[in-house]
């Protein structure tokens, strides 16, 4: 009889099978999307906005009435490249803006508007916010991390 083969990770001194990874929660996911609309308009901006977990998967999407529609697939190209880096969009050197794209087949970006979401230190998802300038979309992601009370940059 053949034995199964069991893929064991090591946790500090104790060997598991499976790894904990803290993903956002639909109910605050749908309220940074609200949020989001909101900061949005009190900008005058109508944003698209998307939530991805950490594995980009995407937990939660909305845009404000009259949002240009490529700002859909943008907000979550910003979100998929925060939540992947763990890091503001925008950081990237030039060579490193193109190739990283290219090499996801374009599910990540650089443009600014997207940030990781972060409770305690911890990744759980990403934000990516589309529709305006981008100073503008980064004023609103920033606006929005802050008002959900996540983790500052």
């Amino acid at each position: 009889m053949r034995q199964k083969r069991a893929w064991l990770f090591k946790r500090g001194s104790q060997v598991t099978n499976f790894v904990d990874v803290p993903v956002i929660t639909h109910d605050a996911a749908l309220e940074a999307v609200r949020v989001a609309i909101d900061e949005g308009a009190k900008r005058g901006v109508l944003v698209s906005v998307a939530i991805v977990d950490p594995s980009l998967g995407l937990v939660a999407f909305g845009k404000a009435n009259g949002a240009t529609p490529h700002s859909v697939e943008t907000s979550r190209r910003k979100a998929n490249g925060a939540a992947s880096t763990r890091r503001a969009t925008g950081w990237m050197p030039d060579a490193l803006a193109v190739t990283l794209p290219l090499g996801t087949g374009n599910l990540i970006t650089n443009i600014p508007g997207g940030f990781p979401i972060k409770y305690e230190g911890k990744v759980v998802g990403g934000l990516g916010i589309a529709g305006g300038t981008v100073e503008q979309d980064a004023e609103v992601a920033a606006a929005t991390i802050a008002a959900i009370g996540a983790d500052a940059e």
